[in-house]
């Protein structure tokens, strides 16, 4: 069903480019997220698109129009006997291919984007074609696709973790050059790195993702009461507008001994960032976020697929690694207290986490898009 928003963006010059990707109280909200980053970003440079999305639990299609864009809905589905990412989807590929199908035929686009770890090659043979194009965004190197652009923003990724697993003439776009952020983070970037150059911790921002379904928030709060800081440090948490805990982490957070504040559906997060010195946060998409304004972190792995990322910034020196969240309580006091007693520490962390994003992927991942459209295509 073809859902119209307020304020919908008028059709325009330029390409059609239509968005398959979902959010739910599982997948969380990073998926929707980034491809809004780069829908926007598509918009500027004069193209027209739309998202299909399914109504799971925690969807976020009313934010999709409320960022301006035309949604359709596709009904949540929850059959049996699926494993693995298709428990997400909520159905088979060959379904969902049967559920757009219609909507795709209607649009007749340019390009199809589609972000989702159940959909690869299958659905995507079902409309690649000549006049259709497809970006897939991947994180995890492990499924086929059909596609001419493959955008992995994972740092430390490359072509060559693709190579099996595309088809020829197929470019990769792979590593944190690519990452997609929306522009404030670029724009804040500078402030931000001038900021780091103290190493003081008297400011710590905690952002566990969308949804957080487990409240590793709570966790935390409860976990830094047992922390060494100092005198005067204030906290601030960042939730989802639709994280089920909101109320619960609201409350633990009038109990805690320094002063902090919880928010929700926030539109600054550039400059809550910009102005922390220190993160606590899951290792989804603003791990990014965080290493473009040289945040220093400490990351909390909350689901198997961000192992890759917490491990790689780990390793980088960008960020200190806690890879459960059963170990929350024991770990989180001991690394908090032991960087606000080592600014040096902090600076270094700090420089490490600037040097992997520079905050201009999305530009670069426009900028390929338009130059495969002018190119020759193989098919």
């Amino acid at each position: 069903m073809a859902v119209q928003g307020h304020g919908v963006r008028e059709r325009r010059r330029g390409m059609n480019i239509l968005v398959r990707g979902d959010a739910s109280t599982d997948i969380g909200t990073g998926h929707v997220m980034r491809c809004l980053t780069l829908a926007d970003a598509l918009t500027a440079a004069g193209h027209a698109v739309r998202f299909i999305t399914r109504l799971h639990p925690g969807h976020l299609a009313d934010a999709i129009r409320g960022r301006g864009y035309s949604v359709d809905e596709l009904p949540a589905r929850n059959e049996p006997d699926l494993t693995g990412y298709a428990r997400w989807l909520g159905t088979t590929e060959a379904q969902d291919a049967d559920d757009c199908v219609a909507l795709i035929d209607e649009y007749r686009p340019d390009w199809l984007v589609v972000d989702h770890y159940a959909l690869g090659r299958a659905w995507e043979d079902r409309f690649r074609s000549e006049t259709i194009r497809i970006l897939a965004m991947d994180d995890l190197a492990e499924r086929p696709h059909s596609c001419d652009l493959l955008l992995d923003q994972t740092w430390g990724r490359a072509a060559a973790d693709y190579q099996s697993l595309i088809p020829a003439g197929c470019q990769a776009l792979c590593g944190s050059d690519y990452a997609l952020l929306r522009p404030e983070f670029a724009a804040r970037r500078d402030h931000s790195l001038r900021r780091r150059r103290e190493g003081a911790v008297r400011s710590i921002l905690v952002t566990m993702g969308g949804v957080d379904k487990d409240n590793a928030t709570g966790q935390i709060l409860s976990a830094l009461t047992q922390a060494t800081l100092a005198p005067g440090t204030e906290l601030t948490v960042v939730m989802g507008a639709s994280a089920p805990w909101r109320d619960a982490v609201a409350a633990a957070a009038k109990a805690m001994p320094w002063p902090t504040q919880v928010v929700s559906g926030v539109s600054d997060m550039a400059d809550r960032m910009a102005n922390a010195d220190l993160a606590i946060g899951a290792a989804g998409a603003t791990s990014w976020e965080r290493c473009c304004l040289g945040l220093p972190s400490v990351m909390v792995v909350l689901a198997e697929n961000q192992r890759t990322v917490a491990t790689n910034l780990e390793k980088a020196g960008a960020a200190l690694l806690i890879d459960e969240p059963a170990k929350i309580k024991t770990h989180l006091p001991e690394l908090v207290g032991a960087l606000a007693a080592n600014p040096e520490r902090v600076k270094q962390m700090a420089g490490q986490a600037a040097a992997i994003v520079d905050g201009r992927g999305v530009e670069r991942v426009v900028a390929a898009i338009a130059t495969m459209t002018e190119g020759k295509r193989v098919f």
